[in-house]
C-alpha cells in the first residue's frame, strides 16, 4: 500500500513507507474532540456501515479498523474547504491540497465509499446544517481557502479555438516524462482491448490498434490515406503506418505530444509515411483521406460542436471512406461541470455524449453507420494498469509534476475504474462509411474487415 505522500524515512534500516507526521490545525481547538464533532455527520452521509477509516488531525478517529483503508483529514482546512465548496469540488480540493491523504488500496476505497454515498448531490446537501454544527464543534469555521493552483483557469468561449487549446494544453502537457511513467511503452493513452486475459497493457493496446485498423479496412499492401484526430504521442498512426502500409498524418492542439511523437516517428524511421501536426481538425478543409480514427478526442469537442465535427470529417472522406469514433460516453449526457473534480481538475470543458446521440449526429452528417461496440470492461482494466504504473512509480512521478498533481492522476484514474466497473459511464467504437451511392463497400460480416 502506498500514501500519497513520499516515503518518510525510518530509523529502523528498512525503506518502507514511515508513519504519516503529524500536521498542525491552524484553526482554534473546538469545544468537542474532532471525531465526537464529526461521526454524526459521517454516519448521516455514509450510513452506519461505513467502509474506510477517517483518521483526525487531533488523532481521533471514526470508522473500522478493518476496513478498505485510510483517509487522513491532516487538518480542519479540509473542513473550511468542504463548507465553502460543498459536495465533490470542496472535498477534492483538500485531498489535491494535502489537507486530506489517502492510505490503502485506492481503488477498493472508492468503491466502498461508492456503494453508500449519497447519489444525488441534493442528499449531501440537506446535511449542511449538520456540517456547519460539526465543523463549529471541531474548530474549523473560518475564512474560505484559496483552491490549489491546479485547478483549471480557461477563457473565452466554451468551445471556441482559443479555449480549446487552453484546455488540451492543461490536461496533456503536463510532461511527456510522466505520462511515460503512467502509461507504459505504449505511450497510448486510451482504453485498450484485452483480447486475451494475459495480456499485458503494451499488447492490449497493440491490439485496440489492430482492431481499429481492420475496422477502417486499412491492411498490408493495400496503401490507404489515414487521418487520425487527436493523435497524440503517435501510436495509432505509427502502427497503421508499420503494420498496414498506411500514409497517416496525425493532428494535435498539443506541442509537447506532437514533438514527442515526430521523435518517436523518426527514430521508427516512419518519417516517410507518417506526418504529425499541430493542427484544429477544422482547418483540415480541402484534403481529402480513405479513412479517419478519432480515438479519446471527441470528449473535447462538446455537444454544441458534434455536428459540425462529423460534417467537417465527412467532407474530408473519400466515396467509401471510413470513420471510426472511439469515444467515452454516458446514458444521457453529461458535461463535466465547473463544479466537479473532472471539470476543475482534469477535463475542463469535457463532454461526454450518449452514444445513440453520436450515431443520430453520424447519420445526420452523411455517414451510414455500420458497427457499435463497447469496450467498457476493458478500459477498467486498462485504468488499473495505468494507477498500479503510477503507485509502481510514485516517487518519481511527484518528482515530475508535483505532489499535487501526482494526486490529481491518482484520484482521476482510480474513481473512472469505478464508473465504468458499475456501468456509469462506457466507451464505444462507431464505425461509419460514406457511401457510393446505394453501396457502402463494407463487408457482409466483421470476420471480413480488412
Amino acid at each position: 500500500m502506498i500514501t500519497d505522500k513520499l516515503s518518510t524515512p525510518r530509523t529502523d534500516g528498512t525503506d518502507q513507507p514511515g508513519p504519516l507526521p503529524s500536521r498542525p490545525s491552524p484553526a482554534s481547538p473546538g469545544r468537542r474532540g474532532a471525531a465526537a464533532a464529526l461521526s454524526p455527520l459521517v454516519r448521516n452521509l455514509l450510513g452506519d456501515r461505513i467502509p474506510v477509516r477517517f483518521e483526525l488531525w487531533d488523532g481521533s478517529s471514526v470508522g473500522p479498523q478493518d476496513g478498505a483503508g485510510t483517509i487522513h483529514v491532516r487538518s480542519a482546512d479540509a473542513l473550511r474547504r468542504i463548507l465553502w465548496a460543498p459536495g465533490e469540488l470542496g472535498v477534492c480540493r483538500a485531498y489535491v491540497a494535502g489537507d486530506i491523504e489517502v492510505e490503502g488500496d485506492i481503488i477498493a476505497m472508492l468503491a466502498g465509499l461508492h456503494e453508500v454515498a449519497p447519489r444525488d448531490l441534493r442528499t449531501g446537501l440537506r446535511a449542511l446544517p449538520m456540517a456547519f454544527g460539526a465543523a463549529y464543534h471541531a474548530g474549523a469555521i473560518g475564512l474560505p481557502l484559496p483552491p490549489p493552483p491546479e485547478e483549471a483557469r480557461l477563457a473565452g468561449f466554451r468551445h471556441s479555438r482559443r479555449r480549446d487549446v487552453q484546455a488540451v494544453t492543461h490536461h496533456y502537457d503536463v510532461g511527456n516524462e510522466f505520462y511515460e511513467l503512467v502509461l507504459g511503452p505504449s505511450m497510448t493513452y486510451s482504453c485498450a482491448r484485452f483480447a486475451e486475459p494475459e495480456m499485458s497493457l503494451e499488447q492490449a493496446q497493440e491490439s485496440k490498434h489492430e482492431l481499429i485498423c481492420r475496422k477502417l479496412g486499412l491492411r498490408e499492401g493495400k496503401p490507404l490515406r489515414l487521418l487520425d484526430v487527436g493523435c497524440g504521442w503517435g501510436s495509432m498512426a505509427m502502427h497503421a503506418a508499420a503494420s498496414c502500409d498506411a500514409t497517416v498524418v496525425g493532428v494535435t492542439l498539443s506541442e509537447e505530444q506532437a514533438g514527442y511523437a515526430r521523435k518517436r516517428v523518426a527514430e521508427a524511421g516512419l518519417g516517410d509515411r507518417v506526418e504529425i501536426r499541430v493542427q484544429d481538425y477544422r482547418d483540415l478543409s480541402g484534403e481529402r483521406f480513405d479513412a479517419i480514427s478519432s480515438i479519446g478526442m471527441f470528449e473535447h469537442v462538446g455537444k454544441v460542436r458534434t455536428g459540425e465535427y462529423f460534417e467537417t470529417l465527412h467532407g474530408l472522406l473519400a466515396p467509401g471512406g471510413r470513420l471510426l469514433n472511439h469515444a467515452i460516453s454516458e446514458q444521457g449526457g453529461s458535461k463535466l461541470g465547473s463544479r466537479s473534480f473532472f471539470g476543475r481538475y482534469v477535463f475542463p470543458d469535457g463532454e461526454l455524449l450518449d452514444v445513440g446521440e453520436v450515431v443520430l449526429a453520424m447519420e445526420r452528417a452523411g455517414f451510414e453507420c455500420r458497427d457499435v461496440e463497447s469496450l467498457r470492461e476493458h478500459y477498467a482494466l486498462t485504468l488499473r494498469c495505468w494507477v498500479a504504473n503510477l503507485e509502481a512509480n510514485w516517487e518519481a512521478a511527484v518528482k515530475k509534476v508535483g505532489l499535487a498533481r501526482a494526486r490529481i492522476w491518482r484520484l482521476y484514474m482510480a474513481g473512472s475504474v469505478i464508473g465504468f466497473e458499475s456501468g456509469g459511464i462506457a466507451v464505444h467504437q462507431v464505425l461509419g462509411v460514406v457511401p457510393k451511392g446505394a453501396k457502402s463497400g463494407m463487408p457482409r460480416t466483421r470476420s471480413a474487415w480488412g
